[in-house]
């Protein structure tokens, strides 16, 4: 474990830099991420942040935890892991600390120590963000866009699948290793999924979400050729397309659509009465696709980065 403790100027503020946060620190970050998303009405940091509060050190991933006092006023994760972008970092400030120049304080700390190469993403791209954004000199990058339709009147026709494929559901423990594969070449102009391990995978079959039920394969002959695994918020009464995914060789012959409108399905047959989905916004083939199955644009992530 690696610790930078620091001093920032004004209102008592200290700084720690650490690879891997103890069981009360991440209660505590956790807390302040619930806080902030009752408040904001959406998680500041991604599913694969708040997985990797815990679990011991993860490579190139470091945790910011801004005090003033003995309080914990502010959370950044900075992951160094692309060997081709620069650092991608999120960042949080309590509710009830707002306005007090520690979300500078933060992004001036991750420019620290990124020595200025830096990318930022902004969770709904909500004005103080944007204006944050500004206050570091970061400029636009990247727009994800989340998209829902509702499931109540989703009556798509019978998919229809290319000659020869049939389709399954995920055997954890079986398919883990084939579905890493099939990942990483479906995704493999986007680091971001295409780089799963399979501790990313036993992170997500952990959580009280998984359901293998829910987690669709498209096989020929033996095999993997694209999958849709699907994910329930039980509580926001939403479905998620989690991901959808097809090999290069199989791309072209309407698996994805048939794929999406199977995990569909699935999603309505569970009484969900809304699903949601994230694409970029400049994936135009795929919102196209989306936009064909009813999926309105809902909200905006941003991510911003530095110049050089």
């Amino acid at each position: 474990m690696t610790s930078d403790d620091t001093a920032l100027p004004g209102r008592n503020r200290s700084l720690d830099t650490l690879a891997v946060l103890s069981p009360d620190q991440a209660e505590a970050v956790s807390a302040l991420l619930a806080e902030a998303a009752r408040d904001d009405g959406q998680q500041a940091v991604s599913e694969q942040g708040r997985l990797r509060l815990r679990g011991g050190t993860r490579e190139g991933v470091r945790h910011l935890l801004l005090s003033a006092g003995d309080t914990l006023v502010g959370y950044a994760q900075l992951e160094d892991t692309d060997p081709v972008e620069a650092p991608a970092a999120e960042l949080v400030v309590h509710p009830a600390h707002r306005g007090q120049g520690h979300g500078r304080a933060l992004g001036s700390a991750l420019l620290a120590a990124t020595g200025k190469r830096l990318r930022v993403w902004a969770h709904g791209g909500h004005s103080a963000a944007r204006h944050l954004a500004q206050v570091l000199g970061l400029t636009l990058f990247r727009e994800l866009r989340q998209m829902r339709r509702p499931l109540t009147d989703f009556d798509a026709p019978e998919p229809k699948l290319p000659e020869g494929v049939r389709v399954r559901t995920f055997r954890p423990g079986q398919d883990d290793t084939a579905w890493l594969a099939a990942n990483a070449e479906a995704f493999a102009h986007h680091p971001e999924q295409g780089s799963l391990t399979q501790r990313d995978l036993d992170d997500r079959m952990a959580e009280p979400w998984f359901d293998p039920e829910g987690f669709f394969l498209a096989e020929r002959a033996g095999e993997l050729l694209g999958f849709h695994w699907t994910k329930t918020h039980a509580e926001e009464g939403l479905g998620e397309v989690y991901v959808v995914g097809v090999r290069p060789s199989a791309q072209g012959g309407g698996l994805g659509r048939a794929l999406t409108t199977i995990g569909l399905r699935h999603l309505a047959e569970r009484g969900l009465p809304t699903a949601m989905l994230y694409v970029d916004a400049d994936n135009t083939a795929a919102v196209t696709v989306y936009e064909r199955l009813g999926f309105t644009t809902h909200e905006t992530d941003l991510m911003y980065r530095t110049e050089s």
